[in-house]
């Protein structure tokens, strides 16, 4: 998935260590992946001491916040939804950070949270 993440690429804010998870905003990647420089840097929480410069192990993106949502879009919601239900964060046993999402995902979480595309200029 690392090469997948493009520039332009949306992103829903996924809050998962809460009472009740939940998508709670938008953001869009605007620079493509690249080594995560924590991870070659000994005095850093994410350093890991198999990655070397030449192959390094992290990768991360630059994001760039769009909008919060105007009220959170609970696990159990997105469950219920039929296009949504298929979404990777809900399976068992997924504790992925990064999930994709298809667009017609990402279409049914705006118009849930009764908001029009960002993306699209």
């Amino acid at each position: 998935m690392r090469d997948d993440i493009k520039c332009g690429d949306g992103v829903l804010f996924y809050h998962s260590n809460i009472s009740k998870p939940a998508i709670v905003g938008l953001a869009r990647v605007v620079r493509d992946g690249y080594p995560d420089f924590t991870g070659l840097d000994p005095g850093a929480d994410h350093f890991d001491p198999r990655a070397t410069e030449a192959k390094p192990i992290w990768y991360m993106v630059d994001v760039q916040y769009l909008a919060s949502l105007p009220a959170p879009i609970i696990r159990h919601d997105l469950a219920q939804h039929p296009v949504l239900a298929a979404m990777g964060v809900l399976k068992k046993g997924n504790r992925l950070s990064v999930q994709p999402v298809t667009r017609e995902q990402w279409q049914a979480v705006l118009h849930l949270a009764g908001l029009k595309d960002p993306l699209v200029v």
